[in-house]
């Protein structure tokens, strides 16, 4: 059976950079493969936490992420979802941390999570992306592809 894999946007897109993850899926091709459900959940937190209650085998994150290097640089790494900590819902956090301990506190388990990040410039009010982070946008889209067709043919826990 071929891996179930969910990709996520998130992001508030009337905040400058932190638009990025909604970017990013807008600019997704349709994916020819079933079992890769691409979304952009924008600020929905609790609605991610909610999808994340079905059984998938990969999540695929993608986000604006704090600029601790140069503005516009990609990231992929894999997110640490196993936090002990006590989870309580929030229905109106957008951080992976508050989506992943409601998932805890709704009592399912995380999938192996990979990021794809981008580190902003700019998060201050305001529509649209920056220079530095409008132009990693299609090296986003790529990392996304090779991710998950990675996560597709090696059946493999990210």
């Amino acid at each position: 059976m071929a891996a179930r894999v969910l990709v996520a946007g998130i992001g508030n897109i009337f905040l400058g950079d932190d638009g990025f993850g909604p970017e990013v899926v807008r600019r997704l091709p349709q994916h020819p493969d079933s079992a890769v459900r691409v979304v952009d959940y924008g600020i929905r937190g609790m609605h991610l936490a909610y999808d994340l209650l079905d059984s998938w085998d990969a999540l695929v994150l993608i986000d604006a992420i704090p600029n601790r290097g140069a503005p516009g640089e990609v990231v992929v790494f894999r997110a640490e979802t196993g936090g002990s900590g006590a989870a309580q819902l929030d229905a109106h956090a957008m951080n992976p941390e508050a989506v992943f301990a409601s998932v805890r506190a709704l009592g399912a388990r995380l999938p192996p999570t990979v990021v794809i990040g981008c580190r902003v410039a700019c998060v201050d009010e305001g529509i649209g992306l920056s220079g530095p982070v409008a132009a990693a946008v299609p090296a986003a889209v790529d990392a996304v592809d090779r991710v998950v067709a990675d996560l597709l043919t090696t059946h493999q826990e990210v």
